[in-house]
């Protein structure tokens, strides 16, 4: 597959510990993605972070938090990326989805 110029990034915005009967959330919105042949999509494990409800999570020595910030990116053209959303927001009880357009450089 090959892809160049305009597309979207879609981001979502979950907890770690977040799940979906019994299946992290975050592992779940991969398998859809992958299911709706989205052109690529990574996960990325926060540090620290805090969303509406205000209470900071964070990773370190002294004090390891059990549900730390998840970032699932994702990025294909527009009407693929519309078209998964409903997929997945239907999961998503807590969290964030932002769209943004991306110009693709390469991707093979």
């Amino acid at each position: 597959m090959k892809i160049e110029g305009q597309a979207l990034l879609l981001r979502i915005f979950v907890g770690e510990n977040d799940r979906v009967d019994g299946t992290l959330l975050y592992k779940k919105i991969i398998e859809i993605l992958k299911e709706n042949d989205i052109a690529g999509a990574t996960v990325l494990r926060g540090i620290m972070g805090y969303g509406a409800s205000s209470r900071i999570h964070t990773a370190s020595l002294l004090t390891l938090s059990g549900d730390l910030p998840v970032v699932i990116e994702a990025v294909d053209n527009e009407d693929k990326i519309r078209k998964v959303i409903p997929l997945i927001d239907k999961y998503i009880k807590k969290g964030l989805i932002t769209l943004e357009k991306v110009n693709v450089i390469k991707y093979i």
